[in-house]
C-alpha cells in the first residue's frame, strides 16, 4: 500500500506568512522554511515580530480566509486518488490556520501543529505534534506496512524527503536544488504526477 505525503504551502498553496507580510507591509514575514531551515528559530522570530506589531491570530486568519490554491491543487489531489493511492498532507502549519484552505481543496487529511493563543488572541507560542514532525510521520506509516513517496519544496521537507522510497522537489528554489541535486525537481502538476505514478 502506497501512500503520497505532500508539503501544503508551496505545494498546494501559496505561503501563509508571504501573503500576510504582504497584507500588513511587514517584509520580514515573508522568511519562510525555504530561507530559515530552522523552524524553531523562524516561529519564535514570527511571534516575536506579531507581538511588537500587535497583530493576533484573528487578523491572519482573516488573511488566509482570502488566500486560493495554486490553480490545478486540487484536481492534483484528485488524480492522486485516483491513481490508486492515498495521500497525507504533512504540514508544519497549525490546526488554526489549516480550515479554510483545507474546504477549498475538498477536505483531505492534514497532520500539522498547534498554536498557543492568550485570551486576547495574541500568539504566545506553538506546539509541534512531534519533534521531526514530517520525517516521523513517514517513518511511522512505513511501520505500518505503507510505503511512501514524498513531495515539498523546502528545507523542513527534506526529511521525509529522504526517508520515503520516492521523493520529490516541487517547485523549490535553486538553492535548494542545488544542494540537494539527487532529487529529481518539478514544476507542474502534470509532472509530479507523472512522476509518482512511475513509482507507484
Amino acid at each position: 500500500m502506497n501512500i503520497v505525503c505532500l508539503d501544503l504551502e508551496g505545494v498546494l498553496v501559496p505561503e501563509m506568512w508571504i501573503a500576510f507580510a504582504e497584507e500588513t507591509g511587514i517584509p520580514e514575514l515573508k522568511r519562510t522554511t525555504r530561507d530559515e531551515p530552522d523552524f524553531d528559530k523562524l516561529m519564535r522570530f514570527r511571534i516575536d515580530l506579531l507581538k511588537e506589531k500587535g497583530y493576533g491570530l484573528a487578523k491572519i486568519q482573516e488573511t488566509i480566509e482570502g488566500i486560493e490554491p495554486f490553480e490545478g491543487a486540487k484536481k492534483f489531489l484528485e488524480d492522486l486518488r485516483e491513481a490508486g493511492t492515498q495521500v497525507l498532507i504533512l504540514s508544519d502549519t497549525f490546526d488554526q490556520f489549516a480550515k479554510p484552505l483545507m474546504r477549498k481543496l475538498g477536505w483531505p487529511t492534514i497532520f500539522c501543529n498547534t498554536l498557543e493563543v492568550a485570551e486576547d488572541g495574541m500568539i504566545t507560542g506553538y506546539k509541534m505534534r512531534v519533534e521531526k514532525s514530517k520525517y516521523t510521520t513517514v517513518k511511522a506509516l512505513q511501520s505500518i506496512g505503507f510505503e511512501t513517496i514524498a513531495s515539498g519544496d523546502s528545507y523542513n521537507d527534506l526529511g521525509m524527503i529522504e526517508a520515503s522510497k520516492a521523493g520529490f522537489l516541487f517547485r523549490s528554489t535553486e538553492q535548494i536544488k542545488k544542494d540537494y541535486p539527487q532529487y529529481p525537481a518539478y514544476e507542474t502538476y502534470d509532472e509530479l504526477l507523472a512522476a509518482i505514478r512511475k513509482v507507484l
